[in-house]
């Protein structure tokens, strides 16, 4: 069955990819986005393009931290999706428009809560009101902090949080089963961990690393480098995504590759990419970074029947190929 699907943030690195899976499976989607410019907005145009003219794809410019204008733009989709006022024309909604990053979260945590808390109820709001029983949310590894035994189960503590991001992602995970509980709204939230692939993210290392060693600028790492991270592939991370739409009652899952990397052996692999060694630089480490992310992916398994595809040497491999096509305009790309 054909599904019509209200995707937030979908000119997003994530987003795109559902976004895309979607619809090369014949579903309909309305995307949101505010096309703000937390980071360099070229990326978001270039990934919104791709989309943009497909049958089924219907673009509506809002921001979910909005509460009039984000009931506009879901009353104009409904009209796209052949809805009235009122009616449940959406199967589901899947909120990944979110601000993310630790440390900018740190400097201003104001905006964090207002997008990720409050856009996050917003959402919820209108789904209690036009009886939309299934809600998709992205949230983030970043909420196990740096107290929990590796690797992080979903039943571990959460309740402290090293940077606004967690916090406010804390907050939208509370909020979701609170909607579950009183509306019985069938919730499914996802933690990821460190996603990356062509097109990401110029604020997190994979997209940094590939522009900082193809182009012979010094890599900056912050801190002594032996941290390590579970770097999961994009399209892995689309694709469980997609599968969190069955009914599931309310349920919290990581998605991660289980396989945890260190940062050398990361740039390790890029250096092997873009055939050149990396200058290493090194810096102190920042108070709301954690040492180690380890994601334990067994409820995705019993869940979904969800397993990573995509080893990090293949995605790497992809990500290095995308950079070297786009270089022309990815090398400008604002990554400091």
């Amino acid at each position: 069955m054909s599904m019509n699907i209200l995707l937030t943030g979908v000119a997003g690195f994530i987003a795109s990819r559902v976004a895309s899976m979607l619809l090369d499976d014949g579903h309909s989607v309305v995307g949101l986005d505010n096309m703000n410019d937390a980071y360099d907005i070229r990326l978001k145009e270039y990934r919104l393009a791709a989309l943009t003219g497909r049958e089924g794809f219907h673009f509506l410019r809002a921001d979910i931290a909005d509460r009039a204008a984000v009931r506009e733009a879901w009353t104009a989709g409904l009209a796209y999706c052949g809805g009235e006022a009122g009616s449940a024309a959406y199967h589901g909604v899947v909120n990944l428009a979110a601000r993310a990053g630790v440390r900018p979260s740190v400097d201003d945590p104001w905006v964090y809560m207002d997008t990720n808390a409050g856009g996050n109820l917003n959402l919820l709001d209108l789904c209690r009101e036009y009886g939309v029983r299934k809600y998709v949310l992205a949230s983030t590894s970043s909420l196990y902090g740096v107290h929990n035994p590796l690797p992080y189960a979903e039943e571990a503590d959460t309740n402290r949080a090293l940077s606004p991001y967690a916090a406010s992602k804390k907050a939208a995970e509370a909020m979701c089963y609170t909607y579950h509980y009183l509306h019985g709204i069938d919730v499914t939230v996802f933690r990821y961990f460190t996603v990356y692939g062509p097109a990401g993210r110029p604020d997190m290392s994979p997209l940094r690393f590939t522009q900082w060693i193809h182009e012979g600028r010094p890599v900056q790492i912050c801190g002594d480098g032996l941290q390590s991270r579970d770097f999961t592939y994009v399209d892995d991370i689309a694709s469980g995504t997609i599968l969190g739409l069955r009914p599931l009652g309310f349920e919290v899952i990581n998605l991660g590759s289980d396989r945890p990397v260190g940062l050398g052996d990361f740039i390790a692999l890029i250096e092997g990419e873009a055939r050149r060694a990396a200058e290493r630089v090194y810096s102190a480490a920042h108070p709301a970074d954690v040492q180690a992310t380890w994601a334990d992916i067994s409820k995705a398994e019993r869940l979904l029947g969800w397993k990573p595809q995509v080893q990090l040497e293949e995605g790497v491999a992809r990500l290095a190929a995308w950079y070297r096509e786009n270089r022309e305009w990815a090398r400008e790309i604002v990554t400091d």
